[in-house]
């Protein structure tokens, strides 16, 4: 799936509109050529989380979790793309690394279970201690007690 003209779409019940997303374009940099100078190619996309409505708030929650490297203090989540000399193709690409993002948010982590250690693990575990501490004792000199 794709982005439609107004929105980017990311399943069949989610799409955000691209009206929530401020793109500016800057040069680029590393190699190019003489081009690189005239050419603004590199994408900076900016995205406020807080006045998002067209994800569900838990959703919105795990995004601010897991990409909280990319998210300012005032809650705008920035993606640069310089991926590309094309401007089109880095556009593509910042939305299509956001795509990837909030998809990768969209279901809740699986909740960790405890598990219980074995109790014959533990047992031979205390053992191994019995074990190396009665080789540690017979090593020692003995004691003169008079």
């Amino acid at each position: 799936m794709a982005e439609s003209e107004s929105h980017l779409v990311i399943n069949d019940e989610l799409a955000v509109p691209l009206s929530e997303l401020q793109m500016h374009y800057v040069r680029s940099s590393g190699p190019g050529g003489q081009n690189v100078n005239k050419v603004s190619s590199q994408v900076q996309l900016s995205w406020d989380l807080g006045a998002c409505e067209s994800l569900p708030a838990d959703v919105l929650e795990r995004l601010r979790t897991s990409e909280r490297g990319r998210i300012t203090k005032a809650g705008v989540l920035r993606l640069d793309c310089q991926r590309f000399r094309d401007r089109e193709k880095n556009r593509r690409d910042c939305l299509d690394r956001l795509r990837e993002m909030i998809v990768q948010n969209l279901k809740p982590p699986k909740k960790r279970r405890k598990t219980r250690v074995p109790r014959r693990v533990v047992e031979k575990r205390l053992q191994a201690k019995q074990q190396r501490s009665e080789v540690k004792r017979t090593r020692r000199r003995p004691r003169l007690d008079d």
